[in-house]
């Protein structure tokens, strides 16, 4: 795979890039194995959509993160899994037990009557099969559609339904820190209203008791002897679907984003390849989950693409204590590091003496994600986790555009705290102000779009066209919009400030606001609501819910504790309110719009510019807010 070397090459790279990207795209997508060259590189843009990378060719994922290296690497470590339990022995597998149990798993879905074009669910723990089953997917033209073990049963639910999934492979529990999550219960409940489930894999990890429905459930250990170890890949379409990932929006519904086969591969490749500046003897961690998308790309198919070992991680970064991410890093000699600036600014909470017992002298390149990060933790991340010594990438991109679009490169970008810096070749981003106009010129603030296509990018929301176009590119014709605010200074170096629309960014994942309010509206004693975003030390932010009720409320830890139960029903802890302040109502236009400008300041505590309140159908309510909000 090509690597950019110098910063010299870089901005050779980029200009390619820009300027021929069929020569650029061309160059880097040779390394790949293909069942059928492409006629073109790239068709479509965005004004008309109906993008296409690699229209014409054939190929296989499974193929391009296996069967490609197994001659010359086949016995090269692909992944290590490292347990909750630290006193559970690690599993690795080289590249060819990799292969094998990839191939198995797939046998396992074909024996369970999937094929090319199903999608199928994954609702797991952290476990090698979650990665394995995914992978197998690929091999047979399934498409795989995974969903974070920490939401309830009726997010699961909605996920399946809209999708139309008719196999879901779970666990009957996963662990977590100290704790046992009953996934198979939860996937129970779920299943009552998705009656186009037919297929319900079962993978053991906890040995919980489970109920087991006959004919609909099996357990994958029941099945595994009995299949063949072989599995020939399935030649798929370049634009065909890989897999879906549900993310929230500005409305209830959470949006399934559709990536699809050949350019989400090359982009997994080549992001992780120079983003990170990985070797082929690196030992690679990405502390998310597969539930998300850096899961899917960073611990999954970016790692394996590129032949390099990736670990994958069981628990939690503070259990059995806070030691336990550099533990593992000592441990297995981890080279680069990517975590979320949530877990760095909650490990730097705990102290040093966690961080003190362990050498981390393997360690080459660290990583952020998720949200930007702040000054201070990552200056603590930067001193003591990398010694002064380490590149920091602090990446930014999105479930939508399917890898890092934002980046330094380790070791040839200049590093600034607080900054993604400058994109990544195939990149170009835009700022524009709130009429659509492009702000040229350093330094500027603006709105974040991007110009042209990119390989890695959404090609869609499952099943609603028109609301990709409305969300993405109808607030801006022919630019990308990402919902994301940014700074460029006098270098142009990009900053990113934060959402613009109404998506909350709780530890690096994406809450829509609408979401959260469909939960709470649904309290018998509640008659609205309204849910802005609010600092938080650790999650970066929180999610503040105003809330007005039919009568007084007699206990407010009752009721607090009915409304956090039923956001935990409906969507899970993670959207969780960290301030719930009861008010007697919301600021409204005359038109009857919430003025969540307002409700944002109160949240932040920044009440000295609130702007012209007097045209508010009902202004005299901001005091109370704000009264309300200092009691809190």
């Amino acid at each position: 795979m090509i690597r950019i070397g110098s910063f010299t090459e870089y901005e050779r790279k980029y200009d390619q890039s820009i300027e021929n990207p069929q020569e650029f795209w061309t160059d880097y997508a040779e390394k790949f194995i293909w069942h059928k060259k492409w006629d073109e590189v790239c068709t479509g843009d965005f004004e008309t959509l109906g993008v296409q990378w690699f229209p014409g060719a054939k190929t296989n994922m499974s193929e391009n993160c296996l069967d490609i290296h197994l001659d010359k690497r086949g016995d090269h470590t692909a992944l290590i899994f490292e347990p909750n339990d630290p006193q559970e022995k690690t599993i690795k597998y080289t590249y060819r037990e990799l292969h094998t149990e990839v191939c198995r798993f797939a046998n396992v879905l074909k024996k369970r009557g999937i094929k090319k074009g199903d999608i199928v669910t994954f609702y797991m723990g952290m476990i090698p099969e979650l990665l394995i089953g995914i992978i197998a997917c690929t091999r047979i033209g399934a498409a795989h559609s995974v969903v974070f073990g920490g939401f309830s049963a009726k997010a699961l639910a909605d996920r399946i339904q809209d999708c139309n999934s008719t196999t879901l492979v779970t666990n009957d529990g996963s662990f977590r820190g100290a704790k046992i999550i009953p996934l198979k219960a939860v996937a129970d409940e779920a299943l009552t209203s998705c009656p186009l489930v037919q297929n319900v894999i079962v993978v053991k990890r906890t040995n919980v008791d489970v109920s087991m429905k006959d004919y609909r459930d099996v357990w994958y250990h029941d099945i595994y002897p009995d299949v063949e170890d072989d599995c020939p890949p399935v030649s798929m379409d370049s634009e065909d679907t890989l897999f879906i990932l549900y993310t929230s929006g500005s409305t209830g519904k959470p949006k399934g984003q559709v990536h699809t086969t050949a350019g989400y591969m090359n982009w997994a490749a080549y992001t992780l390849k120079n983003v990170f500046q990985v070797s082929k003897n690196d030992i690679y961690w990405c502390t998310a989950d597969i539930g998300w998308i850096t899961g899917h790309t960073y611990i999954t198919y970016g790692p394996l693409l590129n032949g390099i070992t990736t670990i994958m991680f069981e628990g939690i970064p503070t259990w059995p204590d806070p030691g336990r991410f550099w533990a593992i890093c000592d441990k297995h000699e981890v080279t680069h590091f990517y975590t979320a600036p949530t877990a760095i600014r909650s490990l730097q909470a705990m102290g040093l003496s966690f961080v003190e017992k362990h050498g981390l002298g393997s360690l080459k390149v660290l990583g952020t994600v998720g949200e930007p990060i702040n000054e201070e933790a990552w200056e603590w991340y930067n001193k003591n986790i990398g010694k002064n010594e380490c590149p920091i990438v602090d990446t930014w991109w999105q479930t939508e555009t399917g890898g890092i679009m934002i980046s330094p490169i380790a070791g040839i970008t200049k590093t600034i705290p607080t900054f993604a810096t400058l994109p990544l070749p195939g990149v170009e981003p835009v700022l524009v102000d709130k009429k659509g106009e492009e702000i040229e010129g350093n330094p500027a603030e603006g709105n974040l779009c991007i110009r042209n296509p990119w390989p890695g990018m959404t090609r869609g929301i499952y099943g609603d066209e028109e609301r990709f176009r409305n969300t993405y590119f109808s607030a801006y014709p022919g630019l990308y919009f990402t919902g994301d605010g940014a700074r460029r200074n006098e270098d142009g170096f990009y900053r990113i400030t934060g959402r613009v629309d109404d998506v909350i960014n709780v530890s690096g994942h994406r809450i829509g606001t609408a979401e959260v309010e469909d939960a709470i509206n649904q309290h018998t004693s509640i008659v609205e609501s309204a849910v802005v975003g609010y600092p938080h030390d650790i999650k970066g932010q929180g999610i503040y819910a105003y809330v007005i009720c039919t009568d007084d409320v007699d206990d407010f830890d009752i009721f607090q504790k009915e409304l956090v139960d039923l956001i935990n029903k409906q969507i899970g802890p993670i959207a969780k309110p960290g301030k719930i302040q009861i008010t007697k109502g919301l600021p409204k236009t005359r038109s009857g719009k919430i003025m969540r400008r307002i409700l944002r300041k109160v949240a932040e505590g920044d009440t000295s510019n609130l702007g012209d309140t007097s045209t508010l159908l009902n202004p005299d309510i901001v005091d109370e807010i704000i009264k309300g909000a200092n009691n809190i």
